[in-house]
């Protein structure tokens, strides 16, 4: 008990932390505000209507979005390279700008491309160093969520999460109900949670979560299922440690998916960008010696050794 109020002033200091660099300290920034207004106030005109925050909207290079700047630089990226002939070593070439001229857009294909990378990243980071995390595809689904929504409003999104969730478990415990609905309660609790969130973030000056889409919100709601079944299983604290082991790898790779080196160069190499991941998994998987952690876990055995 001791240790999950501890966690919670953990939580609460770390989405102060979190908050304070996202309000805006002056007017003078660039941005495009949009007022907010209800029907009944422009209607009237009176003075005597509520005042309500106004949003600004500034504009933010997302590789996940199908439109923006990532797309403009990508496709630019693109149309620098003449591929030549089509061989079998441009084949992917040809393929991607072939998409992008029918409209798919540049910054989904690089994702797609760079995706591999980034379970390769996570396997190497589990294989050679001893990072497990809740596995690939939820520590890579929470990194695409914080390529989404930028480091610092993903954290604190998922913050809020888990101390929703948290706080909804010891309150659900009492009801003593069957897994799944419990589960479902716990997500009523995620869901009303955002949504305060949500509508208060324009008044605290907030305005990245103003305009935050549902995809990356989705990902991090899918979350609260893996951790929360974590916990059953194998305890708070290796819940906990889990948990800091998926935030570590989503960071990396969230950072090697934010190069934009390393989407300018998928963009132009694409047939080398899949190979390349391809070999690196095969050698991965050929190695089967001790991990990093594991030679500090066990350096007294070894010095002994010695």
């Amino acid at each position: 008990m001791q240790f999950m109020k501890r966690f919670i002033w953990f939580l609460g200091a770390l989405i102060t932390l979190l908050v304070l660099p996202l309000i805006p300290v002056s007017a003078a920034e660039e941005s495009v505000e949009a007022p907010i207004a209800t029907e009944s106030t422009a209607a009237t005109g009176s003075s005597e209507g509520s005042v309500l925050p106004t949003v600004s909207v500034i504009g933010k290079t997302d590789l996940t979005e199908p439109t923006g700047l990532a797309r403009g630089k990508l496709e630019q990226y693109l149309l620098s390279k003449d591929p030549g002939p089509l061989s079998i070593t441009n084949f992917l070439q040809h393929a991607l700008r072939r998409a992008v001229a029918l409209g798919v857009p540049a910054n989904t294909l690089v994702l797609v491309l760079l995706f591999p990378l980034v379970g390769a990243v996570i396997a190497a980071a589990r294989h050679l160093i001893g990072l497990r995390g809740f596995g690939l595809f939820t520590t890579a689904a929470l990194s695409i969520a914080f390529l989404a929504t930028g480091f610092t409003v993903g954290m604190l999104l998922f913050v809020i999460i888990i101390l929703v969730a948290s706080l909804g478990r010891v309150f659900i415990g009492s009801l003593k109900l069957q897994y799944l609905p419990r589960i479902a309660l716990l997500l009523w609790f995620v869901s009303l949670g955002i949504f305060a969130l949500l509508a208060i973030s324009p008044y605290l000056g907030l305005n990245e979560l103003v305009t935050i889409s549902i995809f990356p919100i989705l990902l991090l709601v899918l979350f609260v299922e893996t951790y929360i079944g974590s916990r059953i299983g194998v305890g708070l604290r290796r819940a906990l440690e889990l948990t800091i082991e998926t935030i570590i790898l989503a960071v990396i790779c969230y950072l090697v998916l934010s190069l934009e080196s390393l989407q300018r160069f998928a963009v132009l190499n694409p047939e080398l960008t899949v190979a390349s991941v391809a070999v690196f998994d095969i050698f991965l998987g050929k190695y089967v010696g001790l991990r990093l952690l594991e030679y500090w876990r066990f350096r007294e055995l070894f010095g002994r050794g010695d």
